[in-house]
């Protein structure tokens, strides 16, 4: 699989810490992830948004090794948060997960179905 970033610099606004785009080619499979919540194995979520967004990057871990990929094959990545104040966690956690690389990122302020639910995210992946 090869990956073009596609991050135009003149004309539109910047994109410091994702992409405007990235161009997949060579693909053999893509993976659709559902959003994917900060729960423990029992379902249950940690009072802080610190401690949801280790378990959702946990979950998202275990659920791309399933299809025998890792964070390395995220193309695609929306976050749902409860909160705008959780958006600096959310892009450090994010870095983080994926060492530093950019992908097409999207944040979303929404009301989560459960009240203790502080942040779900989705992600493509490709391989």
């Amino acid at each position: 699989m090869q990956t073009t970033p596609r991050n135009p610099t003149d004309g539109i606004y910047r994109a410091d810490d994702y992409l405007h785009a990235l161009e997949v080619q060579g693909t053999g499979r893509l993976l659709f992830v559902s959003g994917t919540m900060g729960l423990d194995a029992q379902g249950t979520a940690p009072e802080t948004l610190e401690e949801q967004l280790v378990l959702v990057w946990s979950n998202l871990r275990r659920i791309l090794a399933e299809a025998e990929m890792t964070t390395d094959n995220i193309v695609r990545l929306t976050s749902y948060l409860r909160d705008a104040a959780f958006r600096e966690a959310n892009q450090a956690a994010r870095l983080r997960a994926l060492n530093g690389r950019r992908v097409p990122t999207t944040a979303i302020v929404v009301q989560t179905l459960e009240d203790d639910w502080l942040v779900e995210i989705e992600v493509i992946a490709a391989a």
